[in-house]
């Protein structure tokens, strides 16, 4: 059986440290690491169908934006790690997507950034993280 991480990236400091360790933990222990990024994104706006075609294409330039500006990099800086790693995108409710991400890829651990770069962060553990260490059925290590 595979050990797999997931490390939850959304660009901010915090996640990157947290995806950095995760690597350095997912080396020493022969796991692979899944790099996610979630776009915060709703399903149940009501559109009509020129507004459906404008959604499309929003959504399509925030999975380049995401894969260029978020994961390549992270990438590119884990490069020198002898990991295998996956990447992946996902629109939704960031908390809900990756605790679904955990239970349906087998994820053996989750590595998650204190905060992340949401306005909204709450005074010392951001509202997905917290979400997070509260539904998760496996272990979660929060990085400062």
């Amino acid at each position: 059986m595979s050990t797999t991480f997931l490390a939850g990236l959304d660009g901010s400091e915090e996640s990157i440290k947290a995806a950095s360790y995760a690597a350095i933990q997912a080396q020493h222990a022969g796991a692979s690491l899944v790099l996610a990024h979630v776009i915060e994104w709703s399903g149940f706006d009501l559109l009509g169908p020129e507004e459906l075609a404008e959604r499309h294409k929003i959504r399509e330039t925030e999975l380049q934006r995401a894969q260029s500006q978020v994961i390549q990099p992270m990438v590119d800086l884990l490069a020198d790690q002898i990991i295998d790693i996956e990447t992946v995108i996902h629109h939704g409710h960031a908390a809900k997507t990756l605790l679904t991400m955990i239970e349906e890829n087998d994820i053996n651990h989750v590595f998650i950034g204190r905060r992340g770069a949401s306005r909204l962060a709450i005074a010392l553990v951001g509202s997905t993280t917290n979400s997070i260490i509260q539904a998760s059925p496996v272990p979660i290590t929060v990085v400062p």
